[in-house]
């Protein structure tokens, strides 16, 4: 025999299957029922238990600030109107703070005598007297007050509601108008407390303010007379502040200043400007002279035109006669004194400009010497001005906090004689004599959802610690095999063994169940089919002997000559499904005893043959190695079409892993929802260490009605073995 080696390939990454909890919801869904109920009636037997609390609620008005009886100008300490959205905001939420303070609960407490009340107090059932004032010292009245009161104010309103619970409906309602009575005095003492204490301070600062204005009057005063500040005539009439007479006078020379220096920098640009020309020009007087702006007007003109003149006259002459000629000599005479004229004139130009600069230089020395003096006396008198202006402030300011803390005190005094509040009782507290609590109707949609959720809880909990396999996902995604198809239970109704069922019964669901296995192995290897073929399981119990026997009927119904080989030396089941003598089987043919015609027994399906296991033998897993035990399966395979080995599990012993090297490949049989991952892995594993081949694994004893894989695999077959058998009922 050819050996092929085909290990099982790793199991891939399981992923989220979402359909699988939602079977697994509706498989369990009698737990979630009954979670549910459990937690219905434990809620309803908790509320049921629960003391019964009234409410009781009275309405209050809080306005911003109290009604107005005296002048807008008089303000009280705690009467500043608030104008906006969020300042209103925070002081109704400072209101609900002082309502459900302390301080009121106190007031509550002392009122209505509650330390001393043992029903409001809880310790009413201590019948001893002793215990009861002892457990009466313990509880503190004013916190438990405080609990029971809720500040519910309205939206876009200033009414404000203030509920308290308690178990007496009538002492709840007395206990809510008496906190909106406590809330209202609370507010009314501390409005008091407030002014008192602001009154004592005013009057202690308006002793202070009074002395202190009173010294800087006499300050102000003999300051005046030491700087002679009223010569200086500092302040005109009515009060308006006039300049003295030094920053007048700066400002003046200032003035003139600035005039001298621009007339300075005028002069000093046309002498600089002459000066360039003079020395750029050289010896050309003519030249020059165009530059100047006074060379073209008066007699400066007149003279640069007579030169212009004789020099046209010498041309003309030159053109005539030789510079020796006397009447060229002649011109050339009067054209030399014209120049010297000419030049002259401009370096007295020059000369004059020159003069106005030194008389505006000077000019302007005199300036800065009178503006300095000027200065000098503008410091000294505004150091005098500050050292007044500074006295007077403080007189001044001394004087109107004198005044505003005098005006302050007489409007306090006068609104620390007002009661007004600004909060009033719009309706008064009631008694309720519905309860608030508990309710039986919101406890018992809560517990039901609740029970609900647990039971969901307690279901995909068990799925996700499930571990066991249970449908074709966990075979093909979590194990990694081939998936070959699924078994239901056989449990025949006719009282027959289950291991002939399919006999019995060819057109049941599991009957094209079997027949769908078969379609499979025939089609995972179509050129090559499998002859010989292990059938194994991965723990004892897991069915996998009425694997091989059903297995073994569908085949045979194809006209294939098919062997069932009983190589299960330790639990041999073969013989008596089929009910054939075990006298001589295997093991006699492996150690020589007995002739092969005798020990194969034909059964009541045509074409299907029984090989049994014959006598037990010691060493189960050595008869399987030997050569003999490999030339019996070389013999088998000639006689017969398809050889199937029903072998041990592969977790107690090593018989089918032996085997599966012998044959073309080995069927994993796992039984739904018992089979464990972890014991089918370690399976496979101990397979692939052996290099076998592993065609794939079979699901046995899958539930068709409820299970995992009978939502998605069971309804088909049921139809279709349904319709088949009322077409044979028809025929």
């Amino acid at each position: 025999m050819e050996e092929t080696s085909n290990e099982a390939p790793e199991a891939p990454e399981p992923s989220l299957d979402v359909m699988q909890y939602v079977r697994a919801l509706w498989r369990r869904k009698w737990l979630i029922v009954g979670v549910t109920a459990v937690m219905v009636l434990l809620g309803l037997f908790h509320t049921l238990r629960q003391p019964k609390i009234y409410a009781a609620s009275t309405s209050l008005i809080i306005d911003v600030a109290a009604p107005r009886v005296l002048d807008t100008d008089v303000k009280e300490v705690m009467g500043d109107e608030r104008g906006n959205y969020w300042a209103n905001k925070e002081y109704y939420q400072t209101q609900s703070e002082v309502i459900t303070s302390r301080a009121v609960a106190a007031r509550v407490v002392d009122r209505l005598g509650l330390r001393t009340d043992a029903a409001f107090l809880g310790v009413a059932g201590i019948q001893d007297e002793e215990a009861r004032k002892k457990a009466m010292a313990s509880v503190d009245a004013v916190s438990l007050v405080r609990s029971r009161i809720t500040v519910i104010p309205s939206a876009n309103s200033r009414v404000v509601r203030v509920a308290v619970e308690d178990v007496d409906p009538k002492r709840a309602a007395l206990l809510a108008n008496e906190v909106a009575e406590g809330y209202i005095a609370e507010n009314l003492a501390l409005k008091l407390k407030t002014t008192e204490g602001a009154s004592v301070w005013l009057e202690e600062r308006m002793g202070e303010l009074g002395s202190r204005a009173s010294t800087s009057e006499l300050d102000l005063y003999k300051f005046k007379r030491s700087a002679d500040v009223l010569s200086l005539s500092v302040n005109g009439k009515d009060g308006e502040q006039k300049p003295s007479s030094a920053k007048v006078a700066y400002d003046t020379y200032m003035a003139e200043l600035i005039a001298v220096r621009t007339k300075m920098a005028a002069v000093q640009a046309r002498v600089d400007a002459m000066r360039q020309l003079r020395k750029s020009a050289g010896p050309d007087t003519e030249h020059w002279a165009e530059g100047l702006s006074e060379a073209s007007e008066g007699a400066l003109r007149d003279l640069r035109n007579k030169v212009l003149e004789q020099r046209t006259a010498c041309v003309e002459l030159s053109e005539r006669y030789l510079a020796e000629h006397p009447k060229m000599q002649e011109c050339q005479g009067k054209l030399a004194v014209l120049q010297q004229e000419l030049r002259r004139s401009l370096e007295n130009l020059v000369k004059g400009a020159e003069t106005d600069l030194a008389a505006v230089k000077a000019n302007e020395r005199t300036l800065l010497e009178r503006v300095g003096q000027a200065k000098a006396e503008a410091f000294e008198l505004t150091e005098k001005e500050i050292a007044y202006h500074k006295l007077r402030r403080e007189a001044e300011n001394d004087q109107r906090l004198y005044e505003m803390v005098l005006k302050r005190f007489k409007e306090l005094e006068l609104s620390g004689q007002l009661r007004t509040s600004n909060v009033r009782v719009l309706d008064a507290a009631l008694p309720n004599p519905v309860p608030v609590r508990p309710n039986t109707r919101s406890a018992v949609i809560l517990f039901f959802l609740l029970g609900l959720l647990g039971g969901v809880a307690v279901v995909l909990g068990l799925e996700v610690l499930d571990a066991s396999v249970a449908s074709r996902a966990d075979v093909e995604e979590k194990l990694g095999l081939a998936f070959i198809g699924a078994m239901p239970p056989l449990k025949p109704e006719d009282g027959g063994p289950a291991d002939l069922f399919i006999h019995r019964h060819p057109r049941s669901p599991a009957a094209e169940m079997c027949r769908a296995i078969r379609t499979n192995l025939l089609f995972m290897s179509p050129d090559k089919p499998f002859r010989t073929v292990v059938v194994s399981s991965a723990g004892p119990a897991e069915g996998k002997s009425t694997v091989v026997i059903n297995l073994g009927m569908v085949m045979a119904q194809t006209g294939t000559r098919v062997l069932l080989m009983d190589t299960d030396m330790r639990r041999p089941r073969l013989h008596k499904a089929f009910g054939v003598p075990d006298d001589v089987g295997v093991s006699s043919l492996v150690v020589g005893e007995g002739s092969l015609e005798r020990a194969i027994k034909s059964t009541d399906v045509p074409n299907l043959f029984v090989l049994p296991c014959g006598p037990l033998p010691p060493n189960p897993a050595e008869l399987l190695h030997t050569r003999a035990f490999s030339e019996l399966l070389g013999k088998l395979r000639e006689r017969f079409d398809c050889i199937l080995l029903d072998s041990p599990p592969l977790g107690p012993v090593s018989d089918a892993l032996v085997l599966s090297k012998q044959t073309d490949g080995i069927l994993l049989v796992l039984k739904a929802g018992v089979t464990q991952r972890e014991q089918a892995k370690r399976a496979i594993r101990s397979l692939r260490d052996v290099k076998a081949r592993v065609i794939g694994a079979l699901l046995n004893h899958v539930d068709l009605k409820g299970g995992r894989y009978g939502a998605e695999y069971g309804y088909n077959y049921r139809a279709y073995g349904g319709e088949r058998d009322e077409q044979r009922t028809a025929t």
